[in-house]
């Protein structure tokens, strides 16, 4: 059953991500699935953690995604030679890759993710 909720966590991270992307910027790339798949299976991770205080998760939360988008826009770059997104205009960016700005807003998603995770791994009987 692992596998399976692994599998579906990481299909609706994809999705959700490419969904967050369009509506914010107009446009996404494949890579961003993979990221986003990955993503949530961190946070369904850090989620699993009850005894993790949630403003703590997020925190984890965003970093983890900010350093994930880092890496996947590193290779974007420097193996695909492609510019999937440009945050050299923001303060604080490294790389143009992340910013400090974009950590804050991943905070606030993670914190609201994870809580409905942990909601629902209360409320929804596993077998």
């Amino acid at each position: 059953m692992e596998r399976y909720e692994t599998l579906c966590l990481f299909l609706l991270g994809g999705s959700a991500y490419v969904g967050v992307e369009l509506a914010w910027r107009g446009a996404s790339h494949w890579t961003m699935f993979l990221a986003g798949g990955a993503c949530l299976c961190y946070l369904g991770w850090l989620a699993a953690r009850p005894t993790l205080p949630l403003l703590w998760a997020a925190a984890l939360g965003a970093l983890g995604v900010s350093a994930l988008e880092l890496a996947v826009g590193l290779a974007c770059t420097r193996l695909f030679r492609l510019q999937v997104w440009d945050y050299s205009h923001e303060w604080g960016n490294l790389g143009g890759l992340v910013c400090p700005k974009y950590t804050l807003f991943w905070f606030v998603l993670c914190g609201w993710v994870l809580w409905i995770m942990r909601v629902l791994c209360h409320t929804v009987p596993r077998r």
